[in-house]
């Protein structure tokens, strides 16, 4: 039976290389110079995260749109990223802001996906497996209206389709 899986996954080599190509230009900018600020990479399992470092609430924007203008030049979806938490003072003068990196479709988001098919009428059927939505139908057809449908609702967040089969 035809099927496909819809996926949140960011491209994880091209989230490194943006993180140290922002390390690599905090270094060299001037405004940056004798300041603590940097960006880490988490990776612990399937949870991953950046944490911004500065000495400053301005600094820790100035490497927040460095990030940003970085992550969209490596071509990663810059959604992928939930920034929602507060800003911290970890001593003296030093800042850091922890980054959330969206990986695997939450329950909430699946739920929403399976209703959205369940809704269309179109003859397929959305299963929630783990952190993805596995969708199957009995024609490859069905499956595409699918897809255009998910892509036309669902703009919040950049899924993808992957693993399709026949």
């Amino acid at each position: 039976m035809p099927s496909f899986d819809i996926v949140l996954e960011p491209n994880f080599v091209e989230l490194r290389n943006a993180v140290d190509q922002c390390n690599k230009e905090i270094g060299t900018r001037f405004d940056f110079k004798g300041s603590s600020a940097r960006v880490d990479l988490d990776e612990d399992g399937k949870q991953r995260s950046l944490m911004l470092y500065a000495d400053s609430d301005f600094q820790i924007s100035q490497v927040k749109d460095i990030v940003l203008a970085k992550l969209a030049k490596r071509g990663v979806d810059v959604r992928f990223l939930d920034d929602s938490a507060k800003i911290e003072k970890i001593g003296g003068d030093k800042m850091r802001q922890p980054v959330a990196v969206k990986v695997g479709i939450d329950a909430e988001l699946a739920r929403r996906l399976q209703g959205l098919v369940k809704q269309s009428k179109i003859k397929a059927q959305a299963a929630i497996q783990g952190d993805t939505v596995r969708v199957t139908s009995a024609k490859r057809d069905d499956l595409q209206a699918v897809i255009a449908l998910v892509r036309r609702d669902v703009t919040d967040v950049p899924i993808k389709f992957d693993n399709p089969r026949d």
